[in-house]
Parts: structure tokens; C-alpha cells; sequence
């Protein structure tokens, strides 16, 4: 019951995230551009993401099942806007709790214990992007 009261609330909220995410006002979300696995359309997710090194760690606080880590798995790639860059990103991975903790700072690292989310996705920057859409190409 409680997870579909915070699913609707992302739902209902979810335009407005996404226009928040694209500004880069806030330095924990970024935007996540992903194809649909059947569909081939061109879709845009906010997400909490936190930048390393080589890419980026995203939380999975509903577990891999969501639909943006499915299409960007399927796919084997996609694209993130993170502040004003578009940056192309590779090789999807499912991690846990362990190995995604050093993508947050002394900080953060107590509360991303605390929150409970068991499984992150790994993805590699692959370069930077002009347009989003002609990166990640469309798939079956």
C-alpha cells in the first residue's frame, strides 16, 4: 500500500521533477534519456544519480524492475543529462549497497544506509552528446 501511494505521488509529481532535474538546480538529480524496449519511443526519467569517476551510480529505491532501468539494460546504453552536458553512458550493471557506496560522499553515505536501497545500476560514460535522441538510436 505504501509503495503505490509513492508511486502515484511520482507520477503526479513526475513533470515537474523532470523540469526541475533538466535546470541542474538541484546538484542529486539529473535526467536519465532511455528508449522503450517495444515501444522505440524516446522517454525522459528524474532521477537521484551520483557521478564517478568513469560514470555514474543511480539508486534503485524500487529495485531493478522500473521501467528506465529495464530499457537502458535491454538497450546496453543510453543517455544522462547532468547539469548542462548530455553524456552518453554504457554498460548498465545492477550493484549493491557495497560496491555503490564510494559514488557518495562522508555525508550522504549514512542516510543511503539508513534509506535502505538495496541495489544501484552502474553505467560507464561513453561521451558527450549534442542530442540525446540520435545517441540512443532505437531498438526492437
Amino acid at each position: 500500500m505504501e509503495k503505490n501511494l509513492v508511486m502515484r505521488i511520482a507520477q503526479a509529481t513526475g513533470p515537474l521533477a523532470l523540469r526541475v532535474a533538466e535546470t541542474g538546480w538541484i546538484p542529486i538529480w539529473g535526467v536519465v534519456r532511455h528508449r522503450g524496449r517495444r515501444s522505440g519511443k524516446l522517454y525522459s526519467t528524474p532521477i537521484a544519480i551520483r557521478p564517478t569517476p568513469d560514470g555514474f551510480v543511480l539508486p534503485l529505491p524500487w529495485g531493478e524492475g522500473t521501467d528506465w532501468c529495464r530499457n537502458l539494460r535491454a538497450a546496453g546504453r543510453g543517455v544522462v543529462r547532468w547539469g548542462d552536458a548530455e553524456i552518453e553512458i554504457t554498460g548498465p550493471e545492477i550493484i549493491d549497497t557495497a560496491d555503490a557506496l564510494p559514488a557518495f560522499d562522508a555525508f550522504m553515505r549514512p542516510i543511503v544506509k539508513r534509506i535502505g536501497i538495496k541495489k544501484f545500476l552502474r553505467v560507464r560514460r561513453a561521451t558527450v552528446a549534442k542530442d540525446a535522441g540520435s545517441l540512443i538510436g532505437r531498438t526492437a
